[in-house]
């Protein structure tokens, strides 16, 4: 294992930070994964899996079955974990822009196909790698202007010549769930499986470029754009976002169980030497335009009629809200059939505060679909 520390510039004095990549295997293969963990700071369960993820890689490297390179960043967020008000954590907004630390990633497929446009031919390996080449000089022009910036740089230019990225997060209170890009559903499906997920949400772009998102969606709207000219793999980068069920759900047996799953789909994906596990059957990916944002349409007390796992029917109550100064109590019901795949763990609610997320099947949002 090979450690390396990427210092960040200090956004005051005497607070400089670093991040830590550990890097395995020997790269025979020339193919290469790519895992971090809590870029939402205040998601634990992520960092317990990377430290189970470590143990693993460590004693497959030992015994020679990395077949490429696979880099594990198993804190990506030092600024946000230093964000403590009064005992809170607020690891998910930069406190200094207010910004979401995963959103407003770099979008590089503009500027990489005006540098590969000439470079590009029939190969479709040296195609590959002339994309990435200028991935990478593309973040070398970058000149971040903030802390966090200069942190969502470092990740980006750590991610950007990976067959495979896997954002490793949590929700509030939820069933483990995985947002991927449409193109990219079916490389996400053994993922889904070995993880034992209970939502596999798609889109063809969510908006405000997440990490994840950024790092993949520049491959297929590349093949796209050059489709009758030159060959390009629209899963040049499969990119998944993975959602470790809810904040509170850290223990070991729960990190070794993803950590086990995770491993799997390396293998799977030819990451790892030898035979896969057997993968179980998977959820029915569904949209993300058909996740149903329950939210409050009045200020109270939540009571929830519904936990992450179940299945909610159509006009089943979700939950009420109870207000404290009228008595009156609001029942919600969910407009569609669905999963019900999280939930906020408070229990008092703000108006237009979002509650819950029911993965349905019908289509029915666009626009900015990933919530704050």
């Amino acid at each position: 294992m090979l450690t390396q520390h990427h210092l960040l510039p200090a956004a005051h004095a005497g607070t400089q930070r670093q991040l830590r990549s550990l890097h395995f295997g020997a790269g025979r293969s020339g193919r290469k994964a790519y895992l971090q963990a809590s870029l939402h700071a205040d998601e634990v369960p992520p960092l317990l899996v990377a430290q189970a993820l470590i143990q693993r890689l460590q004693a497959l490297e030992a015994g020679g079955a990395i077949e490429g390179r696979i880099v594990l960043v198993p804190l990506a967020n030092p600024i946000g974990l230093s964000q403590d008000l009064q005992g809170s954590a607020l690891g998910r907004f930069d406190l200094a822009t207010g910004l979401n630390f995963n959103r407003q990633f770099r979008h590089l497929a503009d500027d990489v196909a005006r540098a590969v446009a000439p470079l590009l031919g029939a190969d479709l390996q040296a195609n590959t790698r002339h994309i990435r080449e200028a991935m990478r000089q593309q973040l070398g022009h970058w000149q971040p202007q903030t802390e966090t910036e200069a942190l969502k740089r470092q990740l980006q230019c750590l991610a950007h010549d990976a067959d495979l990225v896997l954002d490793l997060h949590c929700d509030n209170q939820a069933v483990v769930h995985l947002y991927v890009g449409s193109a990219q559903v079916e490389a996400a499906r053994p993922l889904a499986a070995y993880l034992g997920a209970q939502a596999l949400l798609h889109t063809p772009l969510a908006g405000e470029e997440p990490f994840d998102e950024t790092m993949a969606r520049l491959w297929w709207e590349l093949a796209a754009r050059f489709e009758g000219r030159h060959p390009i793999d629209p899963l040049g980068c499969v990119g998944v976002t993975v959602e470790l069920r809810g904040e509170t759900d850290v223990s070991q047996a729960l990190a070794e169980q993803d950590a086990q799953g995770l491993i799997a789909y390396l293998q799977q994906q030819g990451h790892i030497a030898g035979e896969p596990p057997p993968s179980p059957a998977a959820c029915e990916p569904t949209p993300l335009e058909a996740v149903e944002p329950v939210t409050a349409p009045c200020p109270g007390i939540v009571v929830f009629a519904k936990a992450p796992g179940d299945w909610v029917l159509k006009g089943e109550l979700v939950a009420e809200i109870v207000d404290p100064l009228t008595d009156q109590r609001t029942p919600l019901h969910a407009r569609a059939s669905g999963r019900c795949f999280a939930r906020t763990a408070r229990r008092y609610a703000s108006r237009g505060m979002r509650l819950a997320k029911i993965a349905g099947h019908e289509a029915y949002r666009s626009g900015k679909l990933l919530s704050l």
